[in-house]
């Protein structure tokens, strides 16, 4: 059956996103290379133009100055091809370094290194008449027509106005020698070129984000995957842990809703806190709330805010929390010390009430 993307309405886990770097699945964006091989060769240009230009230069002046020296035999036009190649390697070696930098630059950039075959694989719907009409008239499909658009008009708008205020120095260089008229090029294109990386930035910085935006709807998850892969990651001591620290955090939150429901508080004031609910119609108190520490503190400002009683007894309240669990009535040989506080505890509240009247 086929996919239904519709149904795909969930953002991905990170473990789909994880099992999509394995297989070479990643964003990437190409006009963001394009952008760092161009900026690139604007640096080269206009840091590396003279000595490249000097580099090569010097050889073939020497060469012509002296071809009567040459010798043209086998042995000799070898050792001058390989003279030549050196100063040729020696003049474009850092610049073209410095280019493959960039373009391995571009990718690191986007995302981490990934090795995988995957994406060499042969798959039969990159061959399917469907899924070639689909890239040719899919989103990415006019995505890339419109980023083409843009980008012709935009560098043509800006190669018109930087070379426009030199329309006049153009025309003079039909009279200009061949010496001064390189400088004046040079600088004309790394101005051109500086204007076009500023341009290209903005195409790439927008594309990136179309394209991982692109890279994550496609990775979405229908709910029927997401359950299949909490089955399959159920196993998983990392899950379970947080499984288990969510579970505490909620009972937690139940006990502690509790409390106002208490009739008294039983604590030692430095680190216990068991809070027990009482009335005539049940056959014993119920332990509704303890704690130690934090939690203690916790539940005894709960106390406080609803004028509940609190009472320090600090072997009752260590005995309490170690042996009556939450919702559970105390144990019997405890009856005695508890019913002596909760007459108290009513007591103490009928004499308030005769006070009000």
């Amino acid at each position: 059956m086929a996919d239904d993307t519709d149904d795909k309405t969930e953002d991905p886990t990170q473990k789909r996103l994880d099992e999509a770097l394995e297989k070479g699945d990643v964003v990437k964006s190409q006009e963001v290379n394009t952008w760092f091989i161009i900026a690139g060769a604007t640096l080269v240009l206009s840091t590396f133009s003279g000595s490249i230009g000097g580099g090569i230069s010097m050889p073939l002046r020497n060469l012509i100055a002296n071809s009567w020296m040459i010798r043209t035999d086998g042995a000799g036009l070898l050792q001058l091809t390989q003279t030549l190649g050196y100063a040729v390697v020696a003049a474009i070696g850092v610049p073209f370094l410095m280019l493959a930098l960039a373009a391995v630059a571009g990718n690191m950039i986007q995302h981490q290194l990934v090795w995988s075959g995957e994406q060499l694989k042969p798959k039969f719907s990159k061959i399917s008449p469907a899924a070639g009409f689909k890239r040719l008239f899919g989103k990415q499909a006019v995505a890339n027509f419109l980023k083409g658009l843009f980008k012709l008009i935009a560098l043509g708008v800006v190669m018109v106005m930087v070379l426009w205020p030199d329309r006049m120095r153009m025309e003079s260089f039909l009279r200009v020698d061949p010496a001064e008229l390189l400088p004046a090029i040079t600088s004309m294109t790394v101005h051109l070129m500086a204007a076009v990386v500023a341009i290209l930035a903005a195409v790439a910085i927008a594309d990136y984000f179309f394209q991982y935006r692109t890279w994550y709807e496609r990775h979405k998850m229908s709910l029927q995957e997401m359950k299949e892969e909490f089955k399959q990651s159920e196993g998983d001591p990392h899950v379970k842990g947080r499984i288990k620290q969510l579970r505490v955090q909620r009972a937690k939150k139940r006990m502690m809703a509790q409390v106002p429901k208490a009739s008294v508080i039983i604590t030692n004031p430095t680190h216990y806190s068991v809070a027990l609910a009482y009335d005539r119609s049940m056959s014993a108190p119920i332990c509704v709330a303890k704690g130690v520490d934090v939690l203690a503190f916790r539940i005894r400002e709960i106390a406080k805010e609803h004028d509940i009683p609190i009472v320090e007894n600090v072997p009752l309240a260590r005995a309490l929390y170690a042996t009556v669990d939450i919702d559970k009535e105390i144990p019997v040989e405890h009856y005695h010390a508890v019913a002596e506080i909760i007459g108290y505890v009513m007591r103490l509240r009928r004499g308030l009430s005769g006070l009000r009247q």
